[in-house]
């Protein structure tokens, strides 16, 4: 099936960990904080490349602060 133009792209939780280099349970994480948005598509999640890309430009500091808490 061809990709069609302009459509979004979707990753799974592996891809978004593997791109962020972290473990697929930060990735679950942050979804579940609402700090990345995901789609759920059965029993998995698939998250949106933009979201993803724009999460990495962004960096992490932000959620890394937020995930801190009191430490």
């Amino acid at each position: 099936m061809a990709e069609q133009v302009g459509a979004p792209r979707f990753l799974t939780v592996a891809e978004v960990a593997e791109l962020m280099r972290v473990s697929k349970m930060t990735v679950y994480r942050m979804v579940h904080a609402g700090e990345l948005p995901a789609v759920r598509m059965g029993r998995s999640f698939r998250v949106p490349q933009a979201a993803v890309e724009n999460l990495i430009n962004e960096g992490l500091g932000e959620w890394g602060q937020a995930s801190a808490g009191g430490r």
